[in-house]
């Protein structure tokens, strides 16, 4: 199995955290040297695991914000 490399570029905010410390976090995150992206993932404390999570490029990341805008909570 191929190691995954990433670089955390920018920590956008933190969404939640459990009770074992995990954080739910929007990142912007270069994945395996490529253009970074925006990911939306659970994070140990160090950052040394992850969850399954989504990857989202600026676009996609605008029409979601305006999706999320029309939702009534």
């Amino acid at each position: 199995m191929n190691e995954i490399k990433f670089e955390i570029i920018k920590t956008v905010g933190i969404l939640s955290t459990s009770a074992s410390g995990w954080r739910k976090e929007l990142n912007l995150i270069r994945w395996n040297g490529r253009e970074p992206k925006y990911d939306l993932r659970d994070w140990s404390a160090d950052h040394g695991k992850m969850g399954k999570g989504v990857t989202l490029s600026a676009e996609e990341l605008t029409a979601l914000r305006a999706l999320l805008n029309t939702v009534e909570v």
